[in-house]
């Protein structure tokens, strides 16, 4: 039998960007090993549209071309007050429902789609009650995962200023500091957006490589069949795995599902929650997790950021999300620069022992 030293590093020395080939062998090591554990192991096989990606810099050009054509109806005494308010409603909702059907896959932009799989494994012939959840792929784009955070929040900045002039021009023309710096929004906003774009290869060592050390080694560390692990894939085209699993999964809220996303060596404990049945196991799990000695804090996700536990909080289970990072974490992850040189994954193994015991 492998180890799960070797296991890891098998898989750590792929590219696992979801629906390649070195996605698909790295989803092999893991079910080889959790096979060899004694589990029952199912592979739940679905398709995906890669161009899922391209919602996000479609929105920033989108939103760049929007304010082009706002910006007269913003500053023309000749033109209609009422003008800058129907061009800015009918073009943001026409640009949300086309970047959402981008971003949900329901419009392939003619990129063929791609195969992916889940690893469902399981002991005994009863349901868990609690499902140790990580994703298997990585990707790398022109941004890190800071760089997206940064772009997003410009964004909304943008959408919300944009909004505030088209009001305050039903009661006046707006000034040309205004506009001037409504058309730097945009600009900036949409050339941000526009580098979140695929871009090179990453080894996903930090995101999620300490994720899968953690889920195995709880696999190893407990025999409970109330206990169920969920390796995920095509996490990071739209967290289509874990969405997967949630529609064609029956009686999910007698569930509980902890997420194991970035487990870095560095910055705080995180525990994130989606809603009031997340908090009650957050709050469960604090005490426990404190026991490794490092600075714990419960929150809600940070706008930008999507995890597998949001669409299976959404199945009415108890689901949440635990991360170790800092900011450093943030720029290298969803780069090439994501390697685990130097990476320790005594973080990810500790918390991996802790939720196999408690």
């Amino acid at each position: 039998m492998a180890t799960l030293n070797d296991t890891v590093r098998r898989i750590l020395s792929l590219a696992r960007e979801a629906g390649t080939i070195e996605a698909a062998a790295a989803r092999d090591l893991v079910t080889t090993y959790l096979l060899e554990l004694g589990y029952k192991v199912e592979i739940q096989r679905f398709t995906f549209a890669p161009a899922s990606l391209r919602a996000f810099p479609l929105f920033g050009a989108g939103l760049g071309g929007l304010a082009l054509v706002l910006l007269p109806f913003l500053g023309s005494p000749g033109l209609p007050s009422w003008g800058a308010l129907g061009v800015w409603v009918a073009g943001l909702l026409a640009l949300i429902i086309v970047v959402t059907g981008v971003g949900l896959g329901w419009v392939s932009l003619g990129e063929a789609p791609r195969e992916d799989a889940n690893v469902i494994a399981t002991r005994g012939n009863g349901r868990p009650s609690r499902w140790i959840v990580a994703h298997l792929d990585s990707k790398a784009q022109g941004h890190s995962m800071a760089g997206r955070l940064v772009a997003v929040w410009t964004a909304s900045v943008t959408v919300a200023v944009l909004t505030g002039l088209t009001l305050l021009r039903l009661k006046a023309t707006v000034s040309p500091v205004w506009l001037g710096v409504g058309a730097a929004l945009a600009l900036v906003a949409g050339f941000l957006a526009g580098r979140g774009r695929l871009r090179g290869q990453s080894r996903g060592a930090r995101d999620n490589g300490t994720g899968i050390v953690a889920a195995l080694t709880a696999a190893e560390a407990t025999s409970d069949p109330r206990i169920g692990v969920l390796i995920t894939g095509a996490e990071e085209f739209g967290l289509v795995g874990a969405r997967v699993f949630a529609r064609l999964s029956s009686n999910l809220g007698e569930a509980e599902f902890v997420n194991l996303d970035t487990l870095d060596e560095e910055g705080n404990l995180y525990i994130v929650s989606h809603d009031s049945r997340g908090d009650r196991l957050a709050r469960e799990l604090e005490l426990p997790l404190k026991a490794l000695g490092l600075p714990t804090r419960r929150r809600r996700l940070p706008l930008g950021i999507f995890v597998d536990s949001a669409p299976l909080a959404r199945s009415h289970a108890r689901s949440i999300t635990v991360g170790r990072l800092t900011w450093k974490t943030l720029r290298l992850i969803h780069t090439t620069a994501d390697t685990p040189d130097e990476l320790s994954f005594d973080t990810a193994e500790r918390i991996g022992r802790i939720l196999a015991s408690n």
